[in-house]
């Protein structure tokens, strides 16, 4: 690829904008914009959540569900969550394909690495849903995951937070917040911005995560590009 790629992970309750349930069509708008502005510069991947609609781990312990269908549950949500990214995407001009870890006939395809990495080659945005088809995995673990299969540079994780703290900013005033830090350290710490599944992984594999406040205007364009924002967690 000419370009180099990157994967821009999402949590589902990003979408949820100033709603309680479901999806903010202006959310989708901001990240549509921001993404036509680094499109031009690199190839993006996203891999999005589906908390926004039905959250499995959570479910599972609320209702009473087994782990494993709650987690199914959750899965078809990232599916829709990946429809509305690419329409809003589609209308700014931005060409989209989705693919996910299993196909529903007329509506997605599944998730093939070969497949994946000529839909970037055409300079494509590529939403990848369904997590990874596999129950008790989290979406974050899903990012490190296809970022390493279609040989992304980087994992950005866009989330509430403007970055990695030693503890909770919100609970906590003294809270520090790291401009750089280790897996080890991470996970030593527990620092749980993402899942520990997805710092082993990345760690084993010397893939780099950056997290970053997705809310503050213009934050996601600089980390597509490459602007230091956040915390950069390294090996």
């Amino acid at each position: 690829m000419n370009k180099k790629t990157v994967l821009l992970k999402l949590s589902g309750e990003a979408l949820l904008g100033d709603k309680n349930y479901g999806i903010d069509t202006k959310v989708l708008e901001v990240i549509a914009g921001e993404l036509k502005i680094a499109s031009r510069e690199i190839n993006i991947a996203i891999v999005i959540g589906g908390g926004n609609i039905f959250r499995g781990m959570q479910e599972s312990a609320k209702s009473g569900l087994v782990r494993a269908t709650a987690d199914s549950m959750g899965m078809l949500a990232t599916i829709m969550n990946s429809i509305a990214l690419k329409d809003a995407f589609m209308s700014y001009g931005l060409s989209t394909q989705i693919l996910s870890a299993f196909s529903i006939d007329g509506m997605v395809e599944k998730f093939e690495r070969d497949k994946a990495i000529r839909i970037l080659e055409r300079e494509n945005i590529l939403v990848l849903g369904g997590g990874t088809s596999n129950p008790y995995f989290t979406t974050d673990s899903t990012a490190v995951l296809r970022a390493l299969e279609i040989g992304a540079s980087i994992v950005l994780k866009g989330t509430n937070v403007d970055g990695v703290y030693d503890k909770d900013p919100k609970k906590h005033e003294d809270a520090k917040m790291y401009r750089r830090i280790s897996f080890s350290d991470v996970m030593s710490q527990n620092l749980r911005v993402m899942d520990m599944t997805a710092f082993a992984m990345a760690n084993d594999n010397n893939m780099p995560i950056r997290v970053f406040d997705m809310n503050k205007e213009g934050n996601i364009s600089k980390a597509l590009l490459g602007e230091d924002i956040g915390t950069l967690v390294t090996a």
